[in-house]
């Protein structure tokens, strides 16, 4: 008889281990330092984080699984591949980037938002954003999901005596909840019809589904992108996003345009790709409509964005990861259609890593400003570069990538890739769409920009630069101008090894 007790490979599930113990080592900490020693805790964070995302160093050559089945051992609920790696690099890291920024807005929120109560629910989410990627069975998926949207509800809204913050949570708990619902009654439908969770035993066994289970699996399916599409923030299901960002605190507005789209986007690539592949003649060409949509919808809102409307440059901000979200999508829906989806996932990694970094980036540029501007108005920042010309020059280059111009070629060198998946998978169209959607986004990034070098109204406003400040802005600045000098590294270490 065989032993059902397995040894876990504790290295492969290192990197979102280490988060949430140290979640726990703060949340203890919390009931024993003093008032004024509670800035530890965003110290201890912080390290906790860079630890975190140090352990994925082992882990770079290998391909490690473990809580495997006792019978099959090349089937497994946790694994760390490349595509593992790469997702997780961006979660750690961006949260890591993240939490410099939270430990500038803890200390001027006057005691607004409680220390220890935040550190432990963002170490929570980050933990189960870094588990999401390697899971490799639904229930996992939908745990790691749930680990990591949990706790950014409250996050959210913990600003106290806000009026904005409480309504941004309710607003982002109800889209969230019902998108979990939806996703749970999906993925029930699909063990019902397949009698397995794992994603590689149910892509060989819904392609033989018994007749009488056809019609429930074929729901199961709509039903599980339809609620990872809401995770998304894909469009119609992208409703909640600009209230939610302009009500967060910044940081975890930053959090949540970056980390929380890298949960959204790797968990949708595991259901479609890895688990649905027999069905992508239904998922494929629903993405690709989804992905035009969201890039025309999210790029329309930013251009519409008044500068002198307060709290404009989040909103923007928001707005522009709405169409960002589109271009995202481009590649997964592309992988349906090619002859080499590993090829197009890897656009969309790529891609995500290049947004990423910029994207926290104008993030950290704009919490600077709103600490001089409570409104974060885009008008605010007219005359920076006479202010502050160090941070001009970063902002504009983040928002030049973005828009995916020189010199902000990693971003241009993003797009090209994103625009030849389309291509070379037969979409035509959806290239045409995305070649006028990135005409639009040119007027409102380009005109933010213009606006940091014109001369300021009145005397200009200075920026004191915190360290942990300072620390963000120079990661983001260097990792940005490293990834434009070399953008076919990003190309090469996004290669995903997932089939």
């Amino acid at each position: 008889m065989s032993s059902l007790v397995q040894s876990v490979d504790w290295l492969a599930i290192a990197p979102p281990t280490v988060a949430a113990v140290v979640g726990l080592v703060v949340l203890v900490a919390d009931l024993f330092l003093t008032e004024a020693r509670k800035p530890l805790l965003g110290w201890i964070a912080v390290g906790g984080l860079a630890a975190a995302t140090l352990m994925l160093l082992p882990l770079l050559d290998a391909d490690r699984s473990t809580f495997c089945l006792v019978g099959d051992t090349e089937v497994c609920s946790y694994t760390a591949d490349r595509f593992t790696l790469v997702i997780q690099l961006l979660v750690l890291g961006g949260a890591l980037l993240c939490a410099l920024l939270s430990v500038t807005a803890l200390k001027d929120s006057g005691k607004r938002l409680p220390e220890g109560e935040y550190w432990f629910l963002f170490l929570s989410s980050a933990a189960g954003a870094a588990l999401l990627p390697a899971s490799r069975d639904l229930a996992t998926l939908v745990v790691a999901l749930e680990v990591a949207s949990l706790p950014a509800f409250a996050l959210v809204g913990l600003r106290h005596g806000d009026r904005r913050s409480s309504e941004a949570a309710l607003k982002f708990f109800l889209s969230s909840v019902t998108a979990t619902a939806v996703s749970l009654l999906g993925i029930s439908f699909v063990y019902a019809a397949t009698g397995t969770l794992h994603l590689t035993r149910v892509a060989e066994r819904i392609q033989d589904v018994d007749g009488q289970f056809a019609t429930l699996a074929q729901t199961g399916v709509v039903l599980t992108l339809v609620g990872f599409a809401f995770k998304t923030a894909a469009v119609p299901f992208h409703f909640w996003v600009p209230d939610t960002y302009v009500g967060a605190p910044l940081p975890i507005a930053a959090y949540l345009s970056v980390i929380g789209k890298a949960v959204g986007f790797s968990g949708l690539i595991l259901v479609t790709v890895v688990a649905l592949p027999s069905y992508a003649d239904a998922w494929a060409p629903a993405l690709a409509v989804l992905a035009a949509l969201t890039m025309t919808v999210g790029n329309v809102g930013a251009l519409r964005q008044q500068s002198t409307r307060a709290y404009s440059a989040v909103r923007l901000l928001a707005w522009s990861s709405v169409g960002q979200a589109g271009y995202l999508l481009v590649p997964i829906a592309a992988a349906g259609y090619a002859d080499d989806p590993e090829k197009s996932v890897g656009s969309t990694l790529a891609y995500a890593l290049m947004y990423g970094a910029v994207n926290l980036g104008a993030f950290a540029v704009a919490a600077l400003v709103g600490r001089a501007h409570r409104l974060n108005r885009v008008a605010d920042y007219r005359g920076l570069y006479a202010a502050s010309p160090l941070t001009a020059l970063l902002m504009g280059f983040f928002l030049l990538c973005l828009a995916g111009l020189p010199p902000g070629v990693i971003g241009l060198f993003a797009k090209v890739t994103v625009f030849a998946a389309a291509v070379d998978a037969g979409l035509g169209w959806l290239a045409v769409v995305m070649a006028v959607n990135v005409v639009i986004a040119l007027v409102y990034y380009l005109r933010w920009t213009a606006l940091l070098f014109r001369a300021p109204e009145g005397e200009a406003a200075t920026h004191r630069l915190p360290a942990p400040l300072t620390a963000a802005l120079a990661l983001t600045g260097v990792l940005g101008v490293a990834l434009s000098g070399a953008p076919q590294l990003v190309l090469r270490f996004t290669e995903t090894g997932l089939f």
